[in-house]
């Protein structure tokens, strides 16, 4: 992990987001206080998930496929009133 200050933050934006991307954290501080720390996010999936992994583990009911009440269109549509 690694501490910075505001402007070597902005002046070295692309270097730090380098060693995000390997692994690093880093601090940001104002005036030598940290105030936030940068993190890389998880990798994305080497393969794409495969489909159809919770066959038969539920079933949709038919009344899923009904049309919603007009109560409930008004409140998606913001006409609730």
């Amino acid at each position: 992990m690694i501490e910075v200050n505001i402007n070597e933050a902005k002046a070295h934006l692309s270097r730090l987001l380098g060693r995000l991307r390997r692994g690093e954290r880093i601090v940001i501080c104002k005036r030598n206080v940290p105030i936030a720390e940068l993190v890389p996010l998880p990798s994305r999936r080497a393969r794409a998930r495969p489909i159809g992994c919770a066959r038969g583990e539920f079933e949709v009911p038919a009344s899923f496929f009904e049309p919603l009440p007009e109560e409930e269109l008004r409140a998606f549509e913001g006409t609730s009133r």
